[in-house]
């Protein structure tokens, strides 16, 4: 049974190459006998990886280069670190002027404001002020003054975010708006990939965005796509645990490859809206949703919410599993929700 792990990126590099060929297996829906092959590309900052089933390598080459093609279309539309990006220049119009928007781009704002409305603003793209204060503390070491924070609140919060589904729009309501969609865009294009393999015939694929995963049908032979889970902990001893799904998105987020310590106390890469600043509770959270739009945002929102507010907003959730694990002074905590696939095996990692 193979076990997919949320390695670093380097050892990813080393793991797998850019096309390995599995031994062959047949699939039960068409009787064809399929190979498994494996492809490594970079976007949004993170390794890209596709695993897909086959008849042959010339369909798997093709089927996995259309699917980096769509996610390279989305990290320039939605990354906020290039000025011509599609993001980036909805930023900069004038406040208060609805903007025709791409489809891909609304979907993903209109999800996102659903998510802030649900969570009352746990989960919000307009933190990019924010976010952007965090980034040079996260570099200098130094966090940000009250006043640089207020100022930066001014143009922040889900409400001065406004959506029209029927024109497509977005208006942004204040002046100086800076949207962030760091916490859902690798979800929705780990989602956006697997639907490209889908059209092209290929539905026993797994698209993994770093953390962010978004699983087809199974392979074949197999009841579901087995997934590691490491986090607080587990991360000390080395051990996993593990997950069969197919068909859903699973996105785990936390601090222990991405935080800082600044005057002695650690922060996380996730801002709390509630300070301006990275949260400081120690805590990692899986989260299991039918889409990986989803299970991106919602391992954000959860973050933030905590070990409290968070298993409670799961719960509310018909379609919505999770597993929290948070740092206390007697050791970690964990909290399964109650949709939580069983079971959950725990093993060595691979």
């Amino acid at each position: 049974m193979t076990i997919f792990t949320f390695l670093s990126r380097s050892l990813l590099l080393a793991v797998f190459p850019l096309l390995i060929i599995a031994s062959g297996c047949r699939s039960p829906r068409s009787g064809q006998e399929l190979k498994s092959f494996r492809f490594v590309d970079l976007h949004m900052g993170s390794l890209f990886r596709i695993v897909l089933y086959a008849p042959n390598e010339a369909t798997a080459n093709r089927a996995a280069e259309a699917a980096f093609q769509r996610v390279k279309e989305l990290d320039d539309r939605l990354t906020d670190y290039d000025p011509r990006s599609e993001l980036r220049q909805l930023s900069q119009q004038p406040a208060g002027q609805p903007v025709k928007i791409s489809r891909d781009l609304f979907e993903v704002l209109e999800h996102s404001q659903r998510l802030a409305r649900q969570t009352d603003g746990a989960f919000d793209v307009t933190l990019g002020p924010l976010i952007q204060l965090w980034r040079q503390s996260r570099k200098s070491g130094k966090l940000p003054t009250t006043a640089d924070i207020q100022k930066a609140r001014q143009s922040t919060g889900f409400a001065k975010l406004q959506l029209n589904a029927s024109r497509q729009t977005a208006t942004l309501a204040v002046p100086n708006m800076q949207l962030d969609v760091g916490g859902i865009a690798k979800g929705y294009a780990a989602d956006q990939a697997l639907l490209v393999l889908r059209r092209l015939g290929i539905r026993q694929a797994m698209v993994a965005a770093s953390g962010d995963i978004a699983l087809g049908d199974p392979p074949p032979g197999k009841k579901g796509w087995t997934i590691a889970i490491e986090s607080l902990d587990t991360e000390a001893a080395g051990a996993t645990e593990t997950v069969s799904l197919h068909n859903a998105g699973i996105s785990t987020s936390g601090d222990t490859e991405q935080y800082v310590e600044i005057d002695g106390r650690r922060y996380s890469h996730i801002v709390d809206p509630a300070t301006g600043l990275g949260l400081t509770d120690r805590i990692g959270v899986t989260v299991i949703a039918p889409t990986a739009t989803g299970s991106d945002s919602l391992a954000t929102a959860v973050s933030v919410l905590g070990s409290r507010r968070g298993p409670a907003y799961v719960a509310s959730q018909p379609h919505v599993a999770s597993r929290i694990v948070y740092l206390t002074p007697t050791g970690p905590q964990r909290i399964l929700s109650p949709r939580s696939p069983h079971p959950v095996q725990a093993g060595q990692q691979h």
